[in-house]
């Protein structure tokens, strides 16, 4: 199946997108990567789902990604007598401790003690996704005095965020290190880690994961943002979490940091993906607003390597027709002159190694000759993530003998995933690689294809070769009988 774009789409499974005919219809209708959330339903559930999933993947004969995403440590306050809302009003005190009797207008329980060991005069606490927002006024080791800065409601057990200040507290709990290894046993191919506020936190999952999945880093609060570099260089990939950002940081400061955590991921060579309310009316609606495909539209000129769908397709009501919007206006945005110039002109010369400069050769000679395809050859998908950073104007064909690597380079901007044989010699990788593309519908015998690999074969970082190679296998033999 040949996608008729470059950038990838994650759809999330759930409630409304558990069976196996309306997974595969997602998949049909342009979803590249399924995501399973783990804060939503049971690890049998979830196994079910990624069965599925497999069985789909062998049937249309297709490397499919699974990311996993774990929940993270939920911050939650306790309850109140007889269950009832309490409403502040702008101005009014409040108390959070650690006493477990219920709540009143006054006070309820926080029952995170690292909260209060972290807090400081002035810093801000957050309760159900923003929408009341209180300050410190005072704090000890069980205890904060707020004031409300806007009128609001709380009620049991609802949310609390602490944007001003890193927790002392991991990015995996009890239930995510379960998860994770419930996940890495079952198959997945990404580990979407939340929480994320430091380099640390990446490096502990990674030593979990023990290399049985990619891990991809969360950015949904300010301190992953300040620490994004680190991050970056800890992580396989990214997601931009904008919903959580939104809520942590006031929602004008989203859009930029969305732009220059693409770019620093698109730099790295790692995929990213802009993720949260893409579409959000479609949970509802057989149509989305005007605003939300410009959404859509801009993360794709941003150069993102994959866009996500939440609710749209986990919990809506048309998450097929989600699925077909999201590919609709990323084909559209993609034959845009303006597209390939705003991607063009972000683009950073890198040429550090030899790989760098085949890749970027590869580019070039795309650019300035009838080239059909790149095609690479890749051990652990790196080559292809490099070629992929370049944003070629030409369709990338992965080429890899590691299934995981394939379903893996799933979520690569523009990449074709492709399982092959292994080949000891280049001119048996040419002919794979002319044959790949003949086959998947990216050219004919008589067009040409760039080719790139590394020798010795089979072994990781080596990629040291290019090659403008015909797609007729009878010229490969005449031109290399050997």
């Amino acid at each position: 199946m040949k996608r008729m774009r470059n950038v990838k789409i994650v759809a999330t499974l759930g409630p409304t997108s558990s069976d196996e005919a309306t997974i595969e219809a997602l998949f049909e209708a342009g979803a590249d990567v399924f995501r399973l959330n783990m804060s939503h339903g049971t690890q049998d559930d979830i196994a079910a789902r990624h069965a599925i999933i497999r069985r789909i993947e062998e049937k249309t004969g297709r490397p499919i990604a699974i990311l996993a995403d774990l929940q993270g440590p939920k911050l939650r306050c306790g309850v109140f007598e007889g269950d009832a809302a309490q409403d502040l009003e702008e101005g009014a005190a409040f108390r959070f401790d650690l006493d477990k009797t219920p709540g009143d207008a006054t006070r309820v329980c926080l029952p995170h003690p690292e909260i209060f060991e972290a807090l400081e005069v002035g810093a801000h606490l957050l309760v159900n996704d923003g929408k009341l927002k209180l300050r410190v006024t005072k704090c000890g080791k069980d205890f904060a005095d707020c004031v409300a800065l806007n009128a609001g409601t709380i009620s049991n057990r609802k949310g609390v965020n602490v944007p001003d200040v890193v927790l002392p507290l991991a990015a995996l709990s009890a239930k995510d290190r379960s998860d994770l290894e419930f996940a890495c046993e079952l198959g997945v191919d990404w580990l979407a880690l939340s929480f994320v506020q430091r380099a640390a936190d990446v490096e502990e999952a990674r030593g979990l994961a023990k290399g049985r999945a990619a891990i991809l880093s969360k950015i949904e609060k300010p301190a992953a943002v300040k620490a994004f570099d680190e991050i970056l260089a800890a992580s396989d990939g990214i997601m931009v979490a904008r919903g959580d950002l939104g809520v942590e940081l006031p929602v004008q400061n989203v859009p930029p940091i969305q732009k220059r955590l693409v770019r620093k991921c698109r730099s790295a060579a790692k995929p990213v993906i802009v993720a949260t309310q893409m579409l959000e009316s479609m949970i509802e609606s057989p149509v989305p607003t005007r605003a939300e495909v410009s959404d859509v539209a801009t993360a794709i000129y941003e150069g993102a390597d994959a866009v996500m769908l939440s609710a749209e397709s986990a919990a809506g009501q048309y998450p097929i027709e989600a699925v077909r919007t999201m590919d609709a206006v990323a084909r559209e945005v993609e034959s845009d002159q303006t597209y390939r110039e705003v991607i063009d002109a972000s683009r950073r010369v890198n040429r550090a190694s030899v790989a760098d400069a085949i890749v970027v050769a590869a580019r070039e000679i795309a650019e300035t000759t009838n080239i059909k395809a790149i095609c690479c050859f890749t051990q652990s998908g790196t080559t292809a993530a490099l070629v992929a950073r370049e944003r070629p104007c030409v369709p990338v064909i992965g080429l890899t003998p590691v299934l995981r690597v394939a379903r893996r380079m799933c979520l690569t901007w523009g990449t074709t995933c492709v399982l092959t044989e292994k080949v000891e010699r280049f001119k048996g990788a040419v002919i794979s690689a002319a044959r790949a593309a003949r086959e998947g519908g990216f050219a004919e015998a008589t067009d040409q294809i760039v080719v790139t690999a590394g020798v010795p074969f089979n072994v990781q970082g080596t990629t040291n070769i290019l090659r403008v190679a015909p797609c007729d296998e009878r010229l490969i033999y005449s031109a290399d009988p050997e």
